[in-house]
């Protein structure tokens, strides 16, 4: 079986770094998804793509796959670039860009 291993990044919807901690391990499945002929449901053989689990480290994440004998791939985080601004530049004589209303 296969499995991902990575550490979340935050949603759009949030400013701050909640569930960005833990290093999830997800299931690649590879079953073909089907549609009931009556109801129009989607179904699905294996529910193994539907299970995360979560580590609080990438080494616990990694022992666990290799106990249970998975194959995996680990994703590197990436750390976003921050930008370090202070309100006192708006009002530089160095700006840039020149400040209109």
């Amino acid at each position: 079986m296969d499995a991902r291993i990575y550490k979340p990044r935050k949603t759009a919807m949030q400013s701050g770094r909640g569930k960005t901690r833990e290093w999830v391990l997800e299931f690649r499945s590879g079953a073909n998804r089907t549609a009931d002929p009556v109801m129009g449901w989607t179904s699905i053989n294996d529910t193994t793509g539907q299970v995360r689990l979560h580590f609080e480290t990438r080494e616990q994440a990694i022992e666990y796959a290799k106990r249970e004998e998975l194959t995996f791939t680990v994703d590197e985080p990436r750390e976003p670039k921050r930008l370090v601004k202070s309100y006192a530049q708006n009002f530089s004589a160095y700006r840039k860009q020149p400040w209109t209303h």
